[in-house]
């Protein structure tokens, strides 16, 4: 629809931004944390852009309250984080880490103090080393009691405080990542355990999102899910059907789960015709079905476009552009269900992502009409290499130009008719980005570091920052 003009943001509309604990913490083993998959995981060699890892990231843990005046500063709304399962229990299960809780509350307490409403995302893919070494993590039926019993502990502490929680942070990526491309711990290559551990994880997910009911009743929960709709290559109706096959096998394999509690039968039979699928006890469907929830969170940032691919076509890539160098990136797809081909009506970034604002319309407009849930967007970003100029100037424009056109998209989107809680950008400072490094730069607030030196790790406004205070400040209205 071309509209002459677009709705509003709606008053309580929660400008935000976000961040995950290993990526900007640090303080990896401070105040009786335990060891996470990551941090063992990026001690290994070659597995991330310079052996960098976490240990340190950008010091969030040392520098919460710089961080949160900052955020303060800008009149942010909403501030979403994550938790680190292992400053909760150092080994995943056992004897609760009270510094842990505590450092949690001072940051919710200190958000709060500041009229920023906190987002607590449950679990963002640094699971406890313990339990990957003791039963396998997300391949035993074990961690769904674990991971429930630890986020029980969270909603008692802080379920009076914090009203919207998210589940998995972008299960389809920790999963896919970790099982099937070898490029996330566990660094496993096994189709079959991978499906297996996915069906696990959903009913960690919805076990939590159950027990939640009881201990935040009037709270809100969800899932985060890396979206990224897909377009068919051409008309052909191969092409059209390869599309359809995408979404499938991409998005409803995941969100039909959490959202009607089923899996979608086409995906199922696929797999169950490959011998691959999982394996679902008696009990399972019924769990997935009571643990819908309260609204989609959606981690946008690109779009995917896919053609036909035989039988002998190409397959998985287990390589990726982690170094920013444009155009490194592999072909890969499904035999006999799709392949992935680059857009030629869309530029891409210096990491071979294809920067596509319309596609956040067409996929919020997607998931509301299969679910008819409110959808909070709990990332959306553009990782770049900024230049530090003189007298600390960070122009990021084309920063800006990729919020900006964003935000529209989240404004038509509101015009058709999606119930769009919030905003959520990704992320507020710069941080570390898993394989990348710190050279691929996100936030609003520039961190002196690099992936040789941490120097002094300070906090420098870029334009962007600027820009998105008076977004805040004007609703929305100015761009």
């Amino acid at each position: 629809m071309i509209y002459e003009k677009l709705d509003e943001f709606g008053k309580c509309f929660l400008w935000g931004s976000a961040s995950a604990a290993y990526q900007v913490e640090g303080a990896w083993n401070q105040d009786g944390k335990g060891e996470s998959v990551w941090d063992i995981y990026t001690k290994k060699p070659g597995t991330t852009y310079k052996g960098t890892n976490g240990d340190v990231a950008v010091d969030h843990y040392n520098r919460y309250k710089e961080d949160v005046a900052l955020m303060a500063e800008m009149g942010l709304k909403a501030y979403r984080f994550s938790i680190a399962w292992t400053r909760i229990y150092p080994n995943g299960r056992g004897e609760v880490n009270e510094e842990g809780l505590k450092f949690y509350e001072n940051l919710i307490d200190e958000l709060i103090k500041n009229n920023i409403k906190p987002i607590i995302t449950l679990y963002h893919w640094d699971l406890p080393q313990y339990l990957q070494d003791l039963y396998g993590g997300w391949e035993s039926r074990e961690i769904i009691d674990d991971f429930n019993e630890y986020c029980i502990t969270l909603f008692k502490r802080f379920g009076d405080k914090v009203k919207y929680w998210v589940t998995l942070n972008e299960q389809n990526v920790f999963i896919t990542l970790g099982y099937l491309t070898a490029l996330h711990p566990p660094g496993v290559k096994d189709h079959k355990r991978m499906l297996q551990a996915n069906h696990i994880a959903n009913l960690a997910n919805a076990k939590v999102i159950e027990s939640f009911r009881t201990y935040v009743p009037n709270g809100m929960i969800g899932p985060s899910f890396a979206l990224g709709p897909v377009y068919p290559y051409s008309c052909n109706p191969e092409d059209v059907l390869s599309a359809e096959n995408a979404e499938e096998l991409n998005c409803n394999w995941w969100l039909d789960v959490y959202c009607r509690g089923t899996y979608p039968s086409f995906a199922l039979k696929y797999y169950e015709k490959l011998g691959i699928a999982p394996v679902i006890e008696d009990g399972d469907l019924e769990l997935l079905g009571r643990g819908k929830p309260d609204f989609i969170g959606i981690n946008y940032y690109q779009t995917g476009t896919v053609a036909m691919n035989p039988l002998d076509g190409v397959g998985l890539s287990e390589e990726m552009n982690n170094t920013g160098k444009k155009g490194t990136s592999k072909e890969n797809g499904i035999p006999g269900a799709y392949k992935n081909v680059k857009n030629p009506y869309l530029e891409t970034t210096n990491w071979d992502w294809a920067i596509d604002s319309t596609g956040l319309r067409i996929g919020l407009r997607r998931l509301t009409s299969r679910y008819g849930l409110p959808i909070l967007i709990t990332e959306n970003g553009l990782g770049e290499f900024d230049k530090l100029e003189n007298d600390e100037v960070i122009n990021d424009d084309y920063r800006i130009e990729y919020l900006k056109n964003h935000i529209i998209a989240c404004k038509e989107a509101i015009t058709d008719g999606v119930e769009l809680l919030g905003y959520c950008t990704w992320s507020f400072t710069d941080l570390l980005s898993w394989l990348n490094g710190y050279q691929k730069r996100y936030g609003f607030v520039y961190v002196d570091r690099d992936e040789n030196e941490e120097k002094d790790l300070k906090r420098i406004k870029k334009k962007s920052f600027y820009w998105y205070k008076d977004v805040i400040n004007s609703n929305g209205e100015n761009l």
